[in-house]
């Protein structure tokens, strides 16, 4: 039993969850009382309805209609189900079937995934690339354009790539240019930014003016905290009964087409390990707060990691969701450490 709440208080909640969940619409004592057996009397449930409706969990829409749950009650439902909420076997088998299907390449499998949850949850689903804790250089290039400019490519971990106009106060040949990037490739190889910063290194001034462009580069990169994710599934989200006003869907739309919606949609993220859910009101954007979101980061602990996630109405089947982003997050974890391993 979760505190403050009866046992039987605690079931007629969980109730009134899954049944509005499911239709969308308010439910009302007399059905409860036909529908499950509670051995009490309608008089009873009524009474435990108008406790939980006192204490913040459901409200009526209508003073004679029944109750929806509230936050508060979608809080108290999810958290009685967190540690029990699992893909079945067979489904849990024809996702590993599907991703055994595709090529081994990452972009093609973070696309599979969103696909795969939006599907399973009938809401939208997303996934940002993996991301190391600390970008490190890999491989720089520098490439003639004109006499005083060049064409700087370049290689970060996680085969980031990043490019840069570079003017010189100088006339540069490729044949400069190219030792310039040798040079600079076998000191810098495998290094981070900060280490970059302190290597005692004798440097021309064209040297140094590609070796601040690159840490500029890799320090921009490392305080980036998501890119734009793989997004799946925003129709069959919109096509839920609570976006039937035209302007709550144009909100939401609007807010996804800007580049940091997803920094501000996550930002009650924890340190906690495993799924996190962030129901409505719990939301810190107000564009937000009608949706849940279920997210769990993936990856490598400590070294590398990206996010999926679920996110819907309030209104959502919760027990799917859970289980859905904790499935996938397994899977793309298991993904990453095989690619990091050169398997």
């Amino acid at each position: 039993m979760l505190k403050g709440l009866t046992p039987r208080r605690e079931a007629v909640l969980s109730i009134i969850v899954s049944e509005y969940i499911v239709t969308a619409l308010p439910v009302a004592s007399e059905t409860i009382f036909r529908s499950y057996q509670l051995g009490v009397s309608p008089a009873t449930i009524r009474n435990d309805m108008a406790f939980l409706e006192e204490a913040g969990y459901i409200a009526r829409p209508h003073t004679s209609a029944g109750s929806v749950p509230l936050d508060k009650g979608y809080r108290h439902y999810v958290e009685s189900l967190t540690n029990e909420a699992e893909l079945p076997l067979e489904e849990q088998y024809r996702i590993r079937k599907l991703f055994r299907e595709v090529e081994e390449e990452f972009e093609r499998w973070l696309k599979l995934a969103a696909t795969i949850a939006a599907r399973l949850v009938r809401n939208a689903a997303l996934v940002t690339l993996p991301k190391p804790r600390q970008c490190r250089f890999k491989h720089l290039e520098l490439v003639a354009l004109q006499e005083f400019a060049a064409l700087m490519v370049l290689v970060l971990s996680e085969a980031i790539l990043k490019r840069q106009l570079l003017s010189f106060e100088e006339s540069m040949t490729q044949e400069r240019l190219t030792n310039i990037a040798d040079k600079l490739n076998a000191a810098y190889s495998g290094l981070a930014s900060s280490e970059i910063l302190v290597k005692k290194l004798e440097l021309a001034s064209e040297e140094e003016q590609v070796t601040e462009a690159v840490i500029d580069i890799m320090v921009t990169e490392d305080k980036l905290e998501y890119e734009q994710p793989h997004l799946e599934g925003l129709r069959l989200m919109l096509g839920q009964p609570e976006f039937a006003q035209k302007d709550k869907m144009l909100s939401i739309m609007e807010l996804m087409e800007t580049k940091d919606w997803l920094s501000s949609a996550l930002a009650q993220r924890s340190s906690e390990v495993g799924v996190q859910v962030v129901i409505g009101e719990e939301n810190r954007d107000e564009t937000l707060r009608d949706l849940s979101l279920i997210f769990s980061s993936y990856g490598i602990p400590g070294q590398i990691d990206g996010t999926i996630g679920v996110i819907g109405p309030t209104r959502m089947d919760y027990r799917r969701a859970i289980s859905t982003v904790g499935y996938m997050s397994e899977v793309l974890s298991g993904l990453v450490a095989g690619v990091c391993r050169g398997d």
